[in-house]
């Protein structure tokens, strides 16, 4: 299937905007969903709308099949050793705040410390940030390269003894940086710390496997992956989860009540209380099942061709800066950017009026803006979707807001 044909499969993006034909430019803060996902959603809210797990009638027998097909998807995706290790959440940063909360609170005191570095998403540092105040762990960052990369020789300087939790981003939602998270879960484990990985940008883009990684969690959002929003995945190693305590109580998660003690299920439903996000995740299980047919490393090298395109072509603006780093097989499928004298949100407002949507602000990363010297930036995001024409465009739209400032001052 060519990149053509599966743009096709995306209703959305088969529209104008402003008098123009849509380019979307902003899979990274959402992605679309393919004509597979929508159907399957349509499906289960026609036939089969039920609760799980709980009746044992037609429909609530049909919807359980389904609810657990996808926790499945999910293992085999992500290869997962068991389907006891993959939690149902809303997304990533509910998933990064059970970790926090039930394993943080437990396992840290005033003596340990946490690394993370200063690229992350505000998801992957508030919840640090709550969890050293609680407890008087300390909270440190790993120093950036200059090209916003993350040097080992540096993490083995930051990650000590007293770490007890590394969580670091598996590819940057600003910088587009791929971190080397398999060696860094090594110096993390070589320390006795645990490692938390936030795969929001990850999962949609590349091969995920977590038992390769070595790592201790791993969270991710079914949104940025062509799938509903509100669903997202906890991955944690069965020897943590055993250990740790639900942070939420009620409904499914409940084995016995009494008056005074409550007992609870077994993994992975101990986590999931109150009635599950049934539709979402098995429309999850409906976008794995077509980013499969599509393919992780075709995603992946389509992104750094599109990326090796935009870097060329958007490199030839004179006054336009590029975050990150210059190679296209050191990024994901992000460019961040500045142009010189024009507020990043007045770039995305003049292409959104050339029917281009892409991302300004501060990302939901404001120590990395700090960092980058900045207050905010523009971002265009690339997906499976996207075509060199929409770069075409972009460069274009650029060119044009460029010269509508320096025509207007």
């Amino acid at each position: 299937m060519n990149n053509y044909e599966v743009r096709k499969l995306f209703p959305i993006l088969d529209q104008e905007v402003n008098g123009h034909p849509l380019v979307y430019l902003d899979s990274a803060a959402t992605s679309q969903k393919p004509v597979q996902v929508i159907e399957v959603l349509d499906e289960y809210y026609r036939e089969y709308n039920s609760n799980v797990h709980r009746g044992v009638h037609t429909l609530g027998t049909r919807a359980t099949d389904r609810y657990e097909e996808a926790r499945e998807k999910v293992r085999k995706f992500i290869n997962a050793l068991s389907t006891e290790e993959i939690i149902f959440t809303r997304g990533t940063t509910t998933a990064l705040n059970t970790v926090a909360i039930s394993f943080g609170m437990e396992n840290l005191n005033e003596d340990d410390e946490i690394v993370i570095s200063y690229m992350e998403h505000h998801s992957n540092i508030i919840p640090w940030q709550q969890l050293a105040k609680r407890t008087g762990a300390k909270l440190k960052y790993i120093p950036l390269q200059e090209d916003g990369s993350i040097s080992l020789e540096v993490a083995r300087e930051t990650i000590t003894s007293k770490t007890k939790i590394v969580s670091i981003m598996y590819v940057s939602n600003v910088l587009g940086v791929i971190n080397p998270i398999k060696e860094l879960a090594a110096i993390a484990h070589e320390n006795g710390a645990i490692m938390v990985v936030d795969g929001a940008q990850a999962a949609p883009h590349m091969k995920i496997d977590v038992r390769d990684l070595n790592c201790d969690f791993f969270a991710f959002s079914g949104h940025k992956m062509c799938g509903p929003t509100g669903i997202g995945v906890l991955f944690g190693k069965r020897e943590h989860l055993e250990k740790m305590e639900p942070i939420e109580f009620g409904g499914e998660m409940i084995d016995f009540v009494g008056l005074q003690e409550s007992t609870w299920k077994e993994l992975p439903w101990k986590f999931e209380a109150g009635t599950p996000i049934i539709a979402g995740a098995i429309g999850l299980g409906a976008a794995i099942d077509f980013l499969e047919e599509i393919g992780p490393d075709n995603i992946l090298e389509h992104e750094h061709h599109l990326a090796a395109y935009a870097l060329e072509k958007m490199s030839s603006i004179e006054g336009l800066t590029i975050y990150g780093p210059k190679e296209a097989e050191k990024r994901a499928g992000v460019i961040t950017f500045n142009l010189d004298d024009v507020h990043p949100h007045d770039v995305a407002t003049v292409l959104d009026s050339e029917g281009i949507a892409i991302r300004a602000g501060h990302h939901c990363a404001q120590p990395l803006m700090k960092w980058l010297n900045v207050s905010s930036t523009a971002r265009a995001s690339f997906y499976l979707y996207n075509t060199e024409q929409d770069i075409d465009r972009l460069v274009d739209g650029l060119v044009k807001t460029k010269e509508y400032f320096t025509n207007v001052f």
